[in-house]
């Protein structure tokens, strides 16, 4: 493996024993009651210790950010301001991205160049939305009210950003998905505390100076760092207005009932058991490159991954011979390593997880490679790909999240779209063919917020992400992401 030298500002920054919180704009937390201990999946060294917020914490968190959301400073901002910190931070981000990405491999094990470029995509998300602050836009309506002495009515619809945000992101893009929520509050005039996963907050935790660096008033930017307790003190919060979170669906409905108490809103990303359709016209090179990028990327760690492959029966034991093919050329090392396709999981809790689904593949299923975890420290899994004839077993069911893929045959297009519906998940799908009506007539049937047609589901600011049933509600990045974060306004008056 070819060495890579860890930058000394990384060192730095992780043997300072006071990073923590971050909350109106200062950092803290060295006399926290509890600590997490942050593991490098890559080897298992221990890399620091972090506090756990308590109650006293979030409530200082949420406290700043309610006291900054009334604040003049922030509050009567004008758009155009707004829009020039949000492209500061930005520029900041672009500056520091390999520093930040450097940490975001230590914690959490993903490629360097993937990290890079999930750091840099954040940048690109904090430049989309800066760009909306000065384009939020209400309605003129009409109206029937009759009015005393014949007046008339002049009536708007005016957007209002919602106040204090929670945002709860998850630790497999801890940085872009952070990005995809703070970007679009903070555009839209709202104050935020986020809550990074207790598994690898270091990135985001060394990302909160920049806020500061940034120009952002006290209390307009918050970070509490903890556990599954943390999160339950901010969910359950009766000074917070919004909840979003991207993680598991059993967190999710847990969230979704906390917020139901408070009336507060929220919006949730939840898992997936993404399905990717292959028709024999498809270009079949470029398809199993495709769908193997889809699923072992990132150690099929991504909420978006197709875990479930259906392949048309006349060309399913080559398809299935050039997926085994790109699955067993991969070189799994240590994500600094520039020649590594694959890294570690994330953590060795996840690495568990992910092989005791690998040992409930019942005898209806065929192994074509992998199904083992790799020798050594660290916690490496190989790429995997289980064959089966239907969906009737627990890996063509459940959210894996990890480097599994389960190839099934189908004989036409009504059957590969009724297997691929067959989930309670719907968040995002792939189709591969040459033919448009095929892929026309899959996009019109498909039960999922993402559709992509011969391409990997990848994720742009301007392109709205999130899931049907189990999946989520709501949607993330775009308009309709920035809106997410506003409330509507009716205004009437007589003139």
């Amino acid at each position: 493996m070819k060495m890579y030298t860890i930058p000394k500002e990384v060192e730095s920054f992780i043997e300072k024993a006071e990073f923590g919180h971050f909350i109106n704009n200062r950092y803290g937390g060295n006399m926290a009651k509890r600590y997490l201990e942050i593991i490098n999946p890559a080897n298992e060294d221990s890399l620091a210790k972090v506090p756990v917020a308590g109650s006293d914490e979030v409530d200082a968190a949420v406290s700043a950010a309610r006291d900054a959301f009334k604040s003049p400073d922030w509050h009567d901002m004008s758009p155009d301001s707004r829009e020039d910190l949000l492209h500061r931070l930005a520029t900041l981000i672009e500056e520091k991205h390999e520093t930040i990405a450097a940490i975001l491999t230590l914690e959490n094990g993903k490629l360097y160049a993937q990290a890079k470029s999930e750091v840099m995509s954040a940048a690109r998300t904090f430049r989309f939305y800066a760009g909306w602050c000065t384009k939020m836009e209400g309605d003129l309506i009409d109206i029937s009210l009759k009015q005393p002495q014949k007046k008339k009515n002049f009536t708007f619809l005016k957007r209002e950003a919602v106040g204090v945000v929670v945002a709860i992101v998850p630790w497999n893009f801890p940085i872009s998905i952070a990005s995809w929520k703070l970007a679009p509050a903070l555009a839209a005039g709202c104050t935020v505390v986020l809550k990074p996963s207790e598994v690898c907050p270091l990135s985001s935790i060394y990302m909160a100076r920049l806020f500061e660096e940034a120009g952002f008033p006290r209390g307009v930017f918050n970070l509490v760092v903890g556990d599954g307790e943390t999160g339950a003190l901010l969910t359950t919060h009766k000074n917070v207005d919004k909840i979003t979170f991207t993680g598991s669906t059993a967190v999710g409905k847990i969230i979704g009932k906390s917020a139901m108490e408070n009336l507060t809103a929220v919006s949730l990303e939840l898992g997936g058991k993404s399905p990717v359709i292959v028709f024999e016209d498809a270009d079949l090179k470029l398809a199993a490159k495709s769908v193997a990028m889809g699923i072992f990327r990132n150690g099929g760690q991504v909420c978006v991954a197709g875990s479930r492959a259906y392949i048309q029966e006349s060309i399913f034991e080559s398809f299935l011979d050039m997926l085994k093919q790109e699955a067993e050329s991969m070189n799994i090392s240590d994500g600094f390593d520039p020649d590594a396709d694959l890294g570690p999981l994330v953590s060795e809790a996840h690495l568990s997880r992910v092989c005791d689904y690998v040992e409930k593949a019942d005898n209806k299923l065929r192994l074509k490679t992998g199904g083992h975890k790799q020798e050594g420290s660290g916690f490496y899994m190989q790429p995997t790909i289980f064959t089966a004839e239907d969906n009737n077993s627990v890996l063509a069911s459940e959210e894996v999240f990890g480097p599994v893929l389960l190839a099934i045959p189908f004989s036409d297009m009504n059957h590969a779209l009724s297997m691929a519906n067959d989930s309670e998940y719907g968040l995002s799908s792939a189709v591969w063919t040459k033919d448009i009506s095929k892929a026309l007539e899959c996009v019109h049937t498909l039960d999922a917020g993402w559709v992509f047609v011969n391409s990997i589901p990848r994720s742009d600011p301007n392109f709205p992400i999130g899931g049907n049933k189990l999946s989520g509600l709501g949607r993330e990045l775009g308009k309709e992401g920035l809106y997410a974060y506003t409330k509507l306004k009716s205004v009437n008056i007589a003139y």
